[in-house]
Parts: structure tokens; sequence; C-alpha cells
């Protein structure tokens, strides 16, 4: 099981995160997260990686619709969770490159296809 998290801001923006050269879908964009380890919920999973990925902390919010992807190795369910920060700022440790956009701006990015599904979800209810 995979997490990640829909940072939002007061002026209605999403945190996109740029994954690096060199890795797995390098390039593309993506709400950040990461794998929950065993005895992990979810919501710890989240705090655990966003303050590993970006250096914050973060308040875990409600679920959004989950989606389950296959990349060509195994089939993966992507849990995803609104989050707002609670100390710090985003800093891109193991990003190539952070943007604030809204969702006009997102939708011109390149997006990992698990995650696109998650975009169109907040397109949908906003």
């Amino acid at each position: 099981m995979v997490v990640c998290g829909v940072i939002g801001d007061e002026a209605g923006r999403v945190l996109a995160c740029r994954r690096p050269v060199g890795g797995h879908l390098a390039g593309l964009w993506e709400f950040p997260g990461g794998k929950v380890e065993a005895g992990e919920t979810p919501a710890a999973a989240l705090v655990r990686e966003l303050r590993e990925e970006l250096g914050i902390e973060v308040a875990v919010g409600a679920a959004l619709a989950p989606v389950t992807w296959d990349y060509g190795r195994a089939p993966f369910r992507l849990l995803p969770f609104h989050c707002r920060i609670l100390r710090g700022e985003p800093t891109p440790l193991e990003h190539a490159e952070l943007r604030w956009c809204g969702l006009t701006e997102a939708l011109g990015l390149v997006w990992a296809a698990a995650d696109v599904p998650i975009l169109a979800d907040l397109c949908r209810s906003r």
C-alpha cells in the first residue's frame, strides 16, 4: 500500500513534486508520499514520508478516492489524503523540483499515471 498527500495552501493551490532524474518515473510530477511500512497506519506513514521527503510536519485530513495502479511491476493501491502543513516550508529533499500550482496549471504538468485520477477528482470537486 502507498499513500500520498494532497497538500493545499490558503490560495487554493496544491503542491506538485517532480520526481528526480535517474529513478523510476523520472521527471514526472506526483503528489508526495510513499510506502506504508509494517505496523504503520496510512496516516502515520504519510506523516513520516512527508517529513522525510519535504521536511514538513502535516495534519492528515480527509481521504480521497483510492487508486489501484500497475506500472508493470505489480499492482498497488494508492491512498490519497488531504494534508495541511503544521510546521516547516516544503523543501525538495528527495524531489527534483516543487511547485505550488492551481488546478488549471497542474493539468498542464506531466503527471505519474497513478496520480492522474487524483488530480481529476480534485478538478471535479472544485
